[in-house]
Parts: structure tokens; C-alpha cells; sequence
């Protein structure tokens, strides 16, 4: 099964998106922080069905940047959609799998690049 792992401090944003995103996949989880979700990296049973990291623009502790160079040193082909804050920008998170969006998007906006990604991944691994 593939596992969703979505990072957002805001507990109403959270709810949302997750809202939103257990619509299309089954198994979504949610972490409020940058700590939490690279714990969850570095445990093989959870890693194993990883498939896409879903980063919001709020992250205490360890920034956006910072976490998805942490994260991808890890798991270096696992996709990662951020959902950036209005001062960030693409060039923060370099990376063929990083794709970056500078605001929040609508539901099926999101749900359609998180398809897109998952797709992205298994042709990748194939």
C-alpha cells in the first residue's frame, strides 16, 4: 500500500488536506513537524511504503529547505510536493522530485499533482 506522509503544523490545514487527500488514496498520514516526520523516515516499515512527502509552509524547528535536503539525503527518490509560503520560492528546493507551489491550491489541484507525482514515481522505480 502506498503511504501519503502529509507534514503540516496547522491542525486546521491539516484536517483539510488530509480531508482531501484520503478522497483519492488510502492511506494518508499526518505529522505537525519536520522532527516527527524524519522520525517516521528512519523506521523501515513505515519508509518501505512511502511514497510521497506533502510538505506545508509552516514547519517550526527545521525550515521547509531545510527539511527536504534532510529528507532527500535519506530517501533521495522519494517525491516531495512543498507547499511554499508567499517568501519562498523554487529555487529553495532544488531537486527533480521537489515540485514546489507557492500558495495553497485548491482540492483538485491537489489531488491531481498528487496523482501526477505518485505516477512520476512508479514509472521512476519501474
Amino acid at each position: 500500500m502506498q503511504t501519503i506522509l502529509l507534514v503540516e503544523q496547522d491542525p486546521l490545514q491539516a484536517f483539510l488536506r488530509k480531508s482531501i487527500l484520503e478522497r483519492r488514496f488510502q492511506d494518508v498520514h499526518r505529522v505537525s513537524d519536520a522532527a516527527e516526520a524524519l522520525c517516521l523516515v528512519e523506521q523501515p516499515r513505515f519508509a518501505v511504503n512511502l511514497e510521497l512527502v506533502i510538505a506545508g509552509h509552516h514547519m517550526p524547528g527545521v525550515g521547509g529547505p531545510e527539511f527536504v535536503a534532510e529528507l532527500l539525503s535519506r530517501m533521495p527518490h522519494l517525491p516531495v510536493l512543498v507547499l511554499g509560503g508567499y517568501n519562498e520560492t523554487a529555487s529553495d528546493y532544488p531537486g527533480d522530485g521537489v515540485c514546489f507551489r507557492p500558495r495553497s491550491i485548491g482540492s483538485e489541484e491537489l489531488l491531481a499533482l498528487t496523482g501526477q507525482l505518485l505516477a512520476k514515481s512508479h514509472r521512476d522505480a519501474a
